[in-house]
């Protein structure tokens, strides 16, 4: 099992809106096949698994990190080609988390006489929660990450902000841009930054795939000459009906995409409205890189999933120095978030704290 959830996260970033997934088949104690999941329309992980196993799958015992889909979607129902190969026993480790199908899989394997087992495994749930928040409310998987000073600043006063972190932990963030559908920043971080906003291969190469770019921009005051607007891939423009129609065709001709909506205070796009666009689009995850009005306005409207905050031991200090959230914050200290199954690691000099903002238990 763990063998086909390392074949799983090989797939994270490149099979939404469908969920990454990893399958081992397993005869007289050696693999004899072994698959993850293709973009969209594409083979799945049980069917990568049984075609590199050819014959050798009667009587096998089939490892998969997800229960089979019974259903035909964009390719027929992995079940019916496990039934047909022959496998003996299905291993999954985690339950189809899509309510109208959830549990339908095991038991279409079991009433063909295959034997079937649930067996849970350390960081399955954390690989399917995006895909589990996507298909239960149509939403993507928010997650919000920023990089700060141990005094919990963002840049210097003068607005420097290259780099508080180290190349190591620069690097564990491609690593989570490439999971991401999508990497969405304010309007403030594009005029200040003039950020690329692309996830690239350890050697620095753009990947073939990218997540789409999300720009929160109220009145289109984005460049036409933007990095983002020249990178491999596509940009969104999250702007409103206040944006002047001048603007909003130069992006356009620029090559991106304009999406208007409401707007709503401090003069921002509605976050609910843009992130129900993002899940019809088929965005099941989404990064967030701030700045601190942009987060801020995530929290205040109880819209953030996960954290990942990168902290590196330097102190900026500075009244007028930037923090990562803004907002309207909290009148009370019981009121603030608390971050849940939380995780530290050292990635370097530097350090990631990961988990999920909750208040009063939820």
């Amino acid at each position: 099992m763990q063998q086909a959830l390392a074949l799983a996260r090989q797939a994270l970033g490149n099979t939404s809106p469908n969920p990454a997934v990893g399958a081992v088949l397993v005869r007289d104690g050696a693999t004899v096949g072994a698959g993850y999941t293709l973009p969209p329309g594409q083979r799945h992980a049980e069917i990568g698994a049984l075609e590199q196993s050819g014959p050798m799958a009667q009587g096998a015992t089939l490892y998969t990190t997800l229960e089979p889909c019974c259903h035909f979607g964009r390719t027929p129902p992995c079940t019916g080609a496990i039934i047909a190969a022959g496998v003996k026993k299905v291993v999954a480790a985690y339950l189809d988390p899509n309510p109208l199908v959830a549990g339908k899989g095991l038991a279409t394997l079991r009433e063909a006489g295959v034997e079937v087992a649930l067996e849970e495994t350390e960081g399955v749930s954390e690989l399917y929660e995006a895909f589990a928040k996507h298909v239960t409310t149509g939403l993507p998987f928010v997650s919000a990450k920023f990089a700060m000073s141990l005094d919990g600043k963002i840049a210097t006063y003068s607005g420097d902000s290259k780099w508080v972190t180290g190349p190591l932990a620069r690097e564990e963030v491609q690593r989570i841009r490439r999971e991401s559908d999508a990497i969405m920043v304010g309007i403030n971080t594009v005029l200040a930054d003039d950020p690329q906003l692309t996830a690239r291969e350890p050697d620095g190469s753009p990947r073939a795939r990218q997540p789409l770019r999300v720009v929160l921009d109220s009145h289109c005051r984005t460049p036409p000459a933007a990095r983002l607007l020249r990178e491999p891939g596509n940009t969104l423009i999250a702007t409103s009906a206040e944006a002047p129609a001048e603007p909003v065709a130069l992006l356009r001709q620029a090559g991106a995409e304009v999406f208007t909506g409401p707007l709503q205070p401090p003069g921002m796009v509605e976050m609910s409205r843009v992130l129900a666009e993002l899940g019809q689009r088929g965005v099941v995850s989404l990064l967030v890189e701030g700045g601190g009005i942009t987060l801020g306005t995530l929290f205040d409207t109880g819209l953030v999933d996960k954290v990942y905050v990168f902290i590196a031991p330097v102190i900026i200090g500075g009244s007028q120095a930037a923090s990562p959230i803004e907002g309207q914050g909290t009148a009370r200290m019981s009121e603030a978030w608390q971050v849940a199954g939380s995780e530290i690691r050292q990635i370097g000099p530097d350090w990631l704290i990961s988990g999920y903002p909750a208040r009063d238990g939820r």
